[in-house]
């Protein structure tokens, strides 16, 4: 029996050590995202794809190189009138032709609105990737919190579980001896049972939270055990700046979101322009080098060699109306990009101001909850004494009881809660980087 416990013993401290060994914090797990998260991996593609409209715009400014050869095979038959009739004459011959072409715009609105139009599309792109890079880490964030989150239930629960089983049978025994009622017992029960509902929707929320995190790396998440857990010591972060005003400034300045709005309003703008240049002439020059022998019937057995310097102007006249109608159209989508970008000014900020507020209220519900929680724990002593000297009842223990898990159910949540509402607030200010979520990262130690 000794040698099977002392075999039992360490085998759990030899799993115990493995677990603590492949136990991932935060920064670990956001690395691995960064490698494995489809949703960023996909981001990664559609900015390379959108960068490359900035070359795209940029072609129709530069000179176009063409060249274009042909060879064929002629079979004709040629008609002369003279004075003794017509006569026929019968051509079976080879023709080709060789042109090499240069053009180069020198007025081309159109060109040129497509070309700014191409650079407002690149730098949107660019933002819209920033803005994805930092909805990562928030998502890295949320969902490793939740996990730990549902962890502190499922740990409340059982701890509530074993209370009240413990209160059943106490109240059992109670009964049978004639001092306890049935009410007693039924209301043990009933808190159990709750407790054991509460620790089923634990697990499935846990469950969740670590699919979830498994899909961001790419590998499943087989327990809590594999995450660093929350420090009990931890507290706050430091607020800086300590002043909305200047949080308010910086996310008009920094905020992805916003940067990205105001890249589409000029996407919008300079498609208004360039519907416009349908109605402005065009200037270009071209030179084409040319080679042909027998191009017709009229240069038959001719070669021509021909060198070609020029410009070449167009001037659109009507068109049915549709460049008016593009423009029209045009500056209507303009306009829903201004209201956009005012919209997303005011729910950005108004989600600034709302995480800010909860940075600051969550220190004070820090600091009242661990104070709120000292208070029930002594609470559930005195009132268990109460009830054996006489001025308790059993009712009064479990509502003791329950303010005390509350309590420390709140608590944790607060403490998640504040980290997020601090990592959320440097999200929408667009300031969030790497180094932030290290600093969060700080709080998670070994278990």
């Amino acid at each position: 029996m000794k040698r099977a416990s002392r075999l039992g013993l360490t085998l759990a401290l030899w799993l115990g050590v493995t677990a603590s060994a492949q136990a991932m914090g935060l920064f670990e797990v956001y690395e691995e995202a960064l490698r494995n998260d489809p949703q960023f991996l996909g981001a990664i593609q559609e900015r390379d794809a959108g960068l490359e409209s900035r070359v795209i715009g940029r072609a129709g400014l530069l000179p176009k190189l063409s060249y274009n050869y042909n060879k064929g095979r002629n079979n004709s038959k040629a008609t002369y009138l003279n004075e003794r009739g017509n006569t026929h004459d019968d051509r079976h011959y080879n023709s080709y032709g060789s042109t090499f072409m240069v053009q180069q715009p020198l007025i081309d609105y159109e060109a040129y609105a497509n070309y700014r139009k191409g650079v407002a599309q690149a730098l949107f792109a660019d933002e819209v990737f920033r803005s994805k890079s930092q909805e990562l880490l928030v998502r890295v964030l949320t969902y490793y919190t939740q996990a730990l989150f549902a962890q502190d239930q499922i740990d409340i629960a059982q701890a509530k579980k074993k209370a009240y089983e413990q209160q059943f049978q106490q109240n059992e025994h109670l009964f049978r001896q004639g001092e306890g009622t049935r009410t007693d017992i039924l209301e043990a029960e009933s808190r159990y049972e709750l407790a054991t509902a509460e620790e089923i929707q634990a697990f499935d929320e846990q469950d969740a939270a670590l699919r979830e995190l498994g899909a961001l790396m790419g590998v499943a998440v087989l327990g809590i055990e594999q995450l660093t857990p929350l420090a009990r010591s931890f507290n706050s972060l430091p607020l800086e700046p300590a002043n909305f005003s200047t949080w308010h400034a910086m996310a008009l300045a920094n905020n992805p979101v916003l940067a990205s709005q105001r890249e589409a309003l000029e996407v919008a703008r300079y498609e208004v322009e360039r519907n416009r240049a349908g109605h402005l002439p065009k200037l270009n020059a071209y030179a084409s080098v040319r080679k042909m022998e027998s191009e017709s019937g009229n240069t038959y057995n001719q070669r021509y060699d021909t060198n070609t310097i020029g410009i070449e102007v167009s001037l659109p006249l009507y068109s049915g109306g549709g460049v008016s109608a593009s423009v029209r159209q045009a500056s209507s989508n303009l306009s829903q990009a201004e209201y956009e970008l005012e919209g997303k000014t005011r729910e950005t900020l108004i989600e600034l101001r709302r995480q800010f507020n909860a940075c600051l209220s969550g220190v004070s519900k820090l600091r009242a909850y661990q104070k709120a929680l000292v208070s029930a724990e002594a609470l559930v002593v005195s009132t268990r004494q109460s009830i054996l000297g006489g001025e308790r009842v059993n009712l009064d223990a479990l509502n003791a009881e329950q303010q005390l898990y509350s309590t420390r159910r709140d608590l944790a949540q607060t403490r998640y809660d504040y980290l997020l509402a601090w990592t959320k607030l440097h999200f929408y200010a667009g300031t969030l980087r790497e180094q932030d979520l290290a600093r969060v990262d700080e709080a998670f130690v070994a278990r």
